[in-house]
């Protein structure tokens, strides 16, 4: 028997043995595995549990560039990547991990179905701007309930040129550039196809009786010249307009002339879709006008005030409008269908919108202007016959038609000759006026589905038999637009706030009007939403 053996291992000793080995031949992999200094430490430290891997990262910067400055940002509002002043190149590209997602465009303006995008989780950069060089670490990490992007700039030198280049960058990026800003959903976002529309919209496309569009024009522009103005007089240098009137007269074309002019000189436009947030509503309107005032002087487009504004949220807007916080250099212009159903601290309140443009169905003289203008237009189509008395006929024949319904009459018009293909197509002055005729019942028709004057009575709401038998439905003409929550109890007017006005004084009791349900007409039962 051999004096030199070794004696048996132990479990305890194959079990270390086992560790050594493996923890060598990682650390060799580890060794071989990136030609980027950073690459290890970051994947290896990202791989485990950490509190925070921001230090984590600039500390092992700090270790690689020991006489270098380090600068750490993050890329919300920065976005380095986006500024075309810097030219970036990747420095170790081997080593770069990025996520890769599919943007699709819109098959009318482009003919690829769509782009990917790069989503970098950890890269490094050779940045170059100005006249200077710099290092850029790109590193994501898990934070709160999404992600964070962590930005390391490394320059062989003091600190003032990497923070240089974030002010040119984030200035660049709060910069409109052929955008619209527009907030919905509690976020401000840029919205290049936004501006791309407006840039269709032309004052030479407004119809619009001449003094009423001047008078609109001169009041919009000419408040960006006034400041002096206001100035001197010692009052705050802003401005509100309301554009209301029934819808499809010219409303919405108008504002989007507005914006494009505002827009080409440097006035922002900020176009607001809704005050419906994740933070509530009155939150939203803080950021509106946080940003409002941020961005000053520029017009903010509120549309469809009516929907925006309710009982919930009106205070804090009043508040935002002439509170406490400045705002100079605001123009604020809304519109609504409906002005009767704005509260009048907002309509008959000057300060707050001190001005009120009326866009009514158009009168035989602005619809004789519009059908001229698809005179014009279609003088070119050697097909249509346009003359001037088919313009007279068509302006005289439209009495109580909206623009948007003039519109229709031509554009339906235009589509059905477009689909003949045999020599029998039908004159354009035929299509026009069957076009007319048709949307004339359907004129008629909507009209008839509101309540008839006829049945307009003062009173409690009752039922009276018409003379088929069936129940007619009479309304209070005291409540007509209103939108509070009356108390039907019978007492004077003005007795407790919000009180219904006194009617006659032989009104039914909740009880007997309650009753009165049987004949399937709902009645006021004590308090009643009426809107």
């Amino acid at each position: 028997m051999a004096h030199n053996a070794h004696p048996p291992l132990s479990p305890k000793d194959l079990e270390e043995a086992f560790i050594k080995v493996t923890f060598e031949e990682d650390v060799a992999h580890q060794d071989a595995a990136a030609g980027d200094p950073m690459y290890d430490p970051w994947v290896d430290q990202a791989s485990n549990k950490f509190s925070d891997p921001a230090v984590f990262g600039a500390r092992q910067l700090r270790k690689l560039y020991p006489d270098h400055s380090i600068v750490l940002s993050f890329d919300y509002t920065v976005n380095i990547f986006g500024y075309p002043g810097a030219l970036i190149q990747p420095l170790s590209p081997p080593d770069l991990i990025s996520a890769v997602y599919f943007v699709p465009l819109a098959r009318r303006l482009s003919q690829i179905p769509g782009v990917l995008v790069d989503s970098i989780s950890f890269g490094s950069f050779r940045v170059a701007w100005d006249k200077y060089d710099f290092l850029l670490y790109v590193v994501k990490y898990p934070f709160g309930f999404g992600q964070q992007i962590q930005h390391y700039i490394i320059h062989n030198g003091p600190e003032e040129p990497a923070r240089a280049l974030l002010v040119a960058a984030g200035g660049w990026n709060a910069q409109l550039h052929n955008e619209i800003l527009v907030f919905n959903s509690g976020f401000w976002q840029k919205d290049h196809r936004l501006w791309t529309e407006i840039q269709k919209a032309n004052w030479a496309d407004v119809i619009l009786n001449e003094d009423f569009k001047a008078n609109l024009k001169k009041d919009i522009y000419g408040f960006f010249d006034s400041e002096k103005l206001y100035k001197s007089l010692s009052i705050p240098w802003k401005r509100g307009l309301i554009m209301h009137g029934p819808p499809g007269n010219g409303k919405t074309i108008s504002m989007k002339a507005v914006m494009k002019d505002c827009d080409a000189q440097g006035y922002s436009p900020l176009y607001v879709k809704s005050f419906k947030s994740w933070a509530g509503e009155e939150a939203a309107m803080q950021m509106v006008f946080d940003k409002a005032r941020e961005m000053a002087p520029c017009v903010l487009i509120l549309e469809d005030l009516d929907s925006l504004i309710n009982n919930a949220n009106r205070s804090f807007f009043l508040n935002q409008l002439d509170g406490f916080d400045g705002n100079d250099g605001l123009l604020l212009i809304g519109s609504t269908n409906h002005l009767d159903q704005l509260d009048p601290a907002l309509n008959n309140r000057p300060s707050r919108f001190d001005r009120k443009f009326f866009f009514d169905d158009p009168t035989e003289e602005e619809r004789t202007l519009y059908v001229q203008y698809w005179q014009d237009k279609l003088k070119s189509n050697d097909s249509i016959s346009f003359p001037d008395d088919l313009v007279e006929e068509v302006a005289s024949g439209t009495d109580g038609f909206s623009f948007a319904y003039l519109k229709e009459a031509f554009v339906s018009s235009l589509v059905l000759l477009a689909g003949y293909e045999t020599d029998d197509k039908p004159e354009f002055r035929d299509v026009l006026l069957d076009q007319i005729k048709k949307l004339r019942k359907q004129l008629d028709k909507s009209k008839d589905t509101l309540v008839p004057p006829q049945a307009i009575s003062v009173g409690v709401a009752s039922a009276t038999a018409q003379s088929n038998g069936a129940p007619r439905m009479q309304i209070d003409q005291r409540v007509i637009g209103q939108h509070r929550i009356w108390d039907a109890a019978p007492g004077p007017v003005g007795r407790m706030p919000g009180a219904l006005p006194a009617g006659p004084s032989q009104q039914p009791s909740p009880s007997a009007r309650a009753r009165t349900m049987a004949g399937n007409v709902v009645h006021a039962l004590g308090k009643s939403f009426i809107s």
